[in-house]
């Protein structure tokens, strides 16, 4: 990875705390600072101008990004989780990254957070994060939020796992996806999984979530008071 120091603090609801060399500079979603010293430079900003804020606000996030600088060796800020999961660190000079939407949480400046649109209808309608997911490109490290725990596997060449659409949390890009429908009348109707898996070919890396936040909110939803007025 790059020369950043960091350390994820917490469990279940992790905060990301980064130390910055001087001149050295992150970006992260908007709201996502926790708190910083005063070492630290911050500037909001609408990187790569309206079309790149356009394909940031598709992707789940916020049209704009703050960026934050070191004005001297050992500057502090710190990023929190937005819901309950874990903060996942990714070395993206080993290979293009692509992520569920809403996950990017900050990164170094060498990291490109643009989008990626699925080529198959199916994997767009069935597939849980529909056509437009997260790609972080380029050399540096980018940090990005996991639904509950991170579970990562490495697949070899031509090896296959089919997992719960809603569960893939990021995988690199040599990693194919598509969907499968569920084979079995009994299953598709009575398995409880749904009509439909997420197929992940390898060669390459997965990184899966044991709690994705729609399954977390269809299990609060029945203990929410409902408004009949």
């Amino acid at each position: 990875m790059s020369n950043l120091e960091y350390r994820i603090l917490g469990s279940v609801m992790p905060m990301l705390e980064l130390k910055l060399q001087k001149d050295q500079k992150v970006y992260s979603q908007s709201g996502a600072m926790q708190w910083m010293d005063a070492n630290i430079k911050m500037d909001t900003g609408m990187q790569g101008g309206m079309f790149g804020a356009l394909k940031r606000k598709v992707s789940g996030e916020d049209m704009f990004l703050t960026h934050f600088s070191g004005l001297e060796d050992k500057a502090t800020v710190a990023f929190g989780h937005t819901y309950p999961g874990s903060i996942i660190p990714l070395d993206i000079s080993k290979g293009s990254m692509i992520c569920q939407r809403r996950s990017f949480l900050c990164a170094t400046e060498d990291v490109d957070y643009g989008v990626y649109l699925q080529k198959k209808l199916s994997t767009g309608f069935f597939g849980g994060e529909g056509f437009i997911m997260q790609k972080l490109s380029g050399s540096g490290t980018a940090f990005i939020e996991i639904d509950g725990e991170c579970v990562e596997k490495e697949l070899a060449s031509g090896e296959t796992i089919r997992v719960e659409t809603g569960s893939v949390g990021a995988f690199q890009e040599s990693v194919t996806m598509k969907i499968e429908r569920v084979k079995g009348i009994k299953n598709m109707f009575l398995g409880g999984e749904g009509l439909f898996l997420t197929s992940l070919t390898g060669p390459g890396k997965v990184w899966l979530q044991t709690m994705p936040i729609q399954s977390l909110s269809g299990e609060l939803s029945g203990y929410l008071p409902i408004n009949n007025s």
